[in-house]
């Protein structure tokens, strides 16, 4: 085993373990931390692949920005776990066979090898002097323009529906008014502030 693919397996045995304690912790927040280490050890694996600037974009993208709405989200939204955790429980039986098809189609695939290696070219040995940011963009912005347009607006629209629930309006919270408070007259309804003399 060469150390290249040793470092993978434990990247991947990591990114395994972060992935299911994303779904399994039951404090919102820490699921959110859980993915972040998850975002870092794929990065990981990218670079492992030769994939540099990927890596780059999921740290500082993904972590950097996308990560730290969802943490902001889910600490504002004021998630009421006890309903969170009931609704998991009532619907484990469906996630249960969800997760027991999709296993079995990762095991036909596998099993039919269809990730045999002698199906694939080999991956190509490139130099040094070799842009992969400048060949994914050739390919990204010319042969995948429009799903990636689609995957803009889909990001926009999750975002706008994040701050949209971030400002709902809580019985429990005070807000105040621009319109009243421009519209108050000098004498009645503001404080008088008398003038009275000193005592020495």
């Amino acid at each position: 085993m060469t150390f290249e693919l040793f470092v993978f397996y434990v990247f991947s045995a990591i990114l395994v373990f972060a992935a299911a304690m994303v779904i399994t912790r039951r404090n919102p927040v820490h699921s959110t931390l859980f993915l972040v280490l998850a975002f870092f050890t794929s990065a990981a694996i990218w670079l492992l692949a030769e994939a540099e600037f990927l890596a780059i974009v999921l740290v500082l993208v993904y972590v950097g920005a996308v990560m730290v709405l969802f943490l902001f989200v889910v600490m504002m939204l004021d998630i009421d776990i006890a309903t969170l955790r009931a609704g998991f429980v009532r619907n484990l039986p469906l996630a249960i066979l969800i997760a027991l098809a999709m296993a079995v189609e990762i095991f036909l695939v596998i099993g039919s090898g269809g990730f045999g290696g002698e199906r694939y070219a080999e991956v190509m040995a490139h130099t040094a002097e070799y842009d992969n940011t400048a060949a994914l963009g050739s390919v990204l912005y010319t042969e995948y323009m429009y799903p990636f347009e689609i995957a803009a607006v889909i990001l926009l629209v999750a975002i706008i529906a994040a701050i949209g629930l971030t400002m709902r309006r809580r019985p429990e919270t005070k807000y105040q008014d621009p319109s009243r408070q421009v519209r108050v007259k000098k004498g009645a309804d503001r404080i008088s502030v008398l003038k009275m003399d000193v005592e020495d």
